[in-house]
């Protein structure tokens, strides 16, 4: 009997079901794309593996006085003072200096170019082993190149798709240019996808020497990777770091660090916390649609009553009781709202994997949201549905049959 007093209303019924469904769209779709840009942002940090730590100079900061705006700037590390670090730090984990030579380079192949927005680094020979890069094809730096500084390359995927049409194998041992100079690539590296518009496969990875050679300046800020063989033994490597780099850096004992140091897995964890904000924002946006939604199916299910005054008359007269009245008038309610939320659940879906494919993850299937979008539906098909279902159950038998 409801589906078909729903049936008989499908016009206002159909309304209904399409402002619901627009709710939980916009509720499972939102959420889908967060949890598909934390999976992709996990994956990709997770390949630096839980048992790593980077240290880098802190950030700008900045201080006003009254007459203009400066700002102090921790020094940057030198080259100096990452290789002392590495010696002294070596019976603990193993380190990685690296240079971040440049970021917006041409890399050139023949006629070929590369956008200006290939980022070259000089690496020694932990870095692969700290950060989780692997060779696809060729080989790394030998411990003479490195030394010596000679002109080497390895490259990432994406620029051996541009240089070399996606065919890494015939990359080794071909000569590329990188500001002018020529360089010889020893191999390609797996693809690593992007996260956060920061092109993981858009590198070219020289030796360290070369690039403190040929990149290097004064004021140049090196990077230092950390990883541990014993991930519980990552708290007690950090304090030790802290410690000895405060002495390498002469910092006084009343002095802050002018340096930071940050966990591989730290990162994920602050994005996971920080995004707590924006799902309670499109459980909001979600909620609020679906207020609107179920004002609307009171407002059907009250007409509903008005106009099937008689009928239900007619039904408590041939013995209806209140409780089968209610139940009926309560299921219609559900009916709509979980119809509503199941075409909720097909649309948010493919929606939020828009943006989970855009940025190189895999689509998601959401099943906690589907059933959080499904159980508000049940909820708000019963708050809706149980004013008009009590009137209904309340309704005096002798006048309804009389009620024209």
């Amino acid at each position: 009997m409801a589906w078909g007093n729903v049936r008989a209303n499908l016009l206002r019924s159909s309304l209904t079901l399409v402002i619901i469904a627009l709710g939980i769209t916009a509720l499972v779709g939102i959420l889908t794309s967060i949890d598909g840009m934390i999976y992709s942002m996990s994956k990709n940090f997770s390949s630096l593996g839980a048992n790593s730590f980077s240290i880098d100079r802190k950030s700008t900061e900045f201080r006003r006085n009254r007459r203009n705006q400066a700002y102090k700037e921790s020094p940057p590390i030198s080259y100096q003072q990452a290789e002392l670090f590495k010696e002294r730090l070596a019976k603990i984990g193993y380190v990685s200096l690296s240079l971040p030579a440049s970021g917006n380079s041409i890399v050139q192949y023949a006629h070929l170019k590369t956008n200006p927005t290939t980022r070259v680094r000089g690496i020694d020979e932990n870095y692969f082993r700290v950060t989780g890069y692997e060779l696809l094809n060729g080989r790394s730096f030998s411990s003479q190149e490195l030394e010596s500084g000679m002109p080497r390359a390895i490259l990432g995927a994406e620029l051996v798709d541009r240089l070399f049409d996606g065919q890494p194998e015939k990359a080794p041992n071909k000569y590329i240019l990188i500001g002018g100079q020529r360089y010889l690539v020893v191999g390609t590296c797996k693809s690593r996808g992007a996260t956060m518009n920061e092109g993981a496969d858009r590198r070219v990875f020289i030796p360290l020497n070369n690039a403190k050679r040929e990149f290097g300046h004064a004021q140049s800020n090196y990077s230092i990777d950390v990883g541990m063989e014993d991930a519980l033994q990552m708290d007690r490597a950090i304090e030790q770091s802290t410690g000895i780099f405060r002495v390498i850096r002469r910092l006084g004992p009343s002095e802050e660090n002018d340096f930071e140091i940050s966990k591989s897995d730290g990162i994920v964890e602050f994005l996971r916390e920080n995004t707590v904000k924006l799902r309670a924002a499109a459980i909001a946006i979600g909620l609020m649609t679906l207020l609107g939604a179920s004002i609307g199916l009171m407002n059907i299910m009250l007409v509903s009553v008005t106009e099937r005054t008689r009928e239900i008359g007619i039904a408590k007269a041939l013995g209806a009781t209140r409780r089968s009245i209610v139940t009926q008038f309560l299921a219609e309610a559900i009916l709509i709202c979980q119809a509503g939320g199941v075409v909720g659940v097909l649309l948010g879906i493919p929606v939020g994997n828009i943006v989970t494919l855009a940025i190189g993850s895999e689509f998601l299937i959401p099943w906690a949201w589907i059933a959080l979008g499904l159980f508000v539906c049940m909820i708000v098909g019963i708050l809706s549905g149980l004013y008009p279902a009590l009137k209904a159950a309340h309704l005096d038998p002798v006048e309804s049959l009389r009620y024209e």
